[in-house]
């Protein structure tokens, strides 16, 4: 199994996330992949590379498609999990999100922060409205029944992902991979996961720019493509 971590401005959580990963069971290997920190996280980073820990660099920040772009070139296991690089989503959680795949059910695992008897933290109103409205209108055009899109958590068999190319530089990797994966008829299943999100003075990155970016993407890559 290969973990892939985009990275941007996270010296305060890239090691402990680094470390939990590497716990995990299954784990081969981990990608990490920097998009032009400026903070100190490259210099965390030149400590942490060994056996298991692959580090691939960005000149410039170009966004978490670019990023998980370069990361999917370099996997080499038969599941592939996207792990954020900060503490919102908890590696815990993998052996529920391969069992799907390792049944042989499903060829993707999305994990919902919406359906689930686990923790999670409570936050943005507006940006739960925001991700359900975004969920719905991307379910319309794929005829799918997800119910959170926009999750983190995604994982794949390796030989559906390389039949994907990821276009998108930012947050329109979310929209774009659900249009792509549904036009390959492969099999989604969604697992509950427990979430801990964090307030923006605390990091977090995405903005409303990004909501408008994931409507254009959506349109795009299921009626443009």
């Amino acid at each position: 199994m290969s973990v892939v971590i985009p990275v941007y401005n996270e010296k305060t959580t890239i090691r402990e996330i680094c470390r939990r990963v590497k716990a995990a069971d299954l784990v081969g290997e981990i990608v990490v992949v920097d998009d032009g920190s400026a903070d100190g996280t490259r210099e965390i980073l030149g400590t942490l590379a060994d056996d298991t820990v692959r580090i691939v660099l960005h000149d410039r920040n170009m966004g978490k498609g670019a990023a998980l772009r370069t990361a999917f070139r370099h996997v080499t296991g038969d599941i592939i999990i996207v792990q954020d690089a900060d503490l919102e989503y908890d590696p815990d959680q993998y052996p529920k999100l391969i069992r799907p795949i390792l049944e042989g059910k499903a060829d993707v695992v999305y994990g919902s922060r919406f359906v689930t008897g686990d923790y999670r933290r409570v936050l943005f109103f507006w940006h739960m409205v925001g991700n359900r409205f975004l969920t719905l209108l991307s379910n319309m055009f794929t005829n799918l029944n997800l119910t959170d899109m926009e999750t983190g958590y995604k994982v794949f068999r390796s030989d559906t992902l390389r039949q994907i190319t990821i276009e998108e530089d930012r947050f329109g990797f979310e929209p774009e991979i659900t249009a792509k994966i549904a036009k390959l008829d492969a099999r989604i299943y969604e697992v509950g996961i427990s979430y801990s999100g964090r307030t923006y003075k605390e990091g977090k990155k995405i903005g409303w720019k990004d909501g408008f970016s994931a409507l254009r993407c959506i349109v795009k890559y299921n009626l443009l493509r």
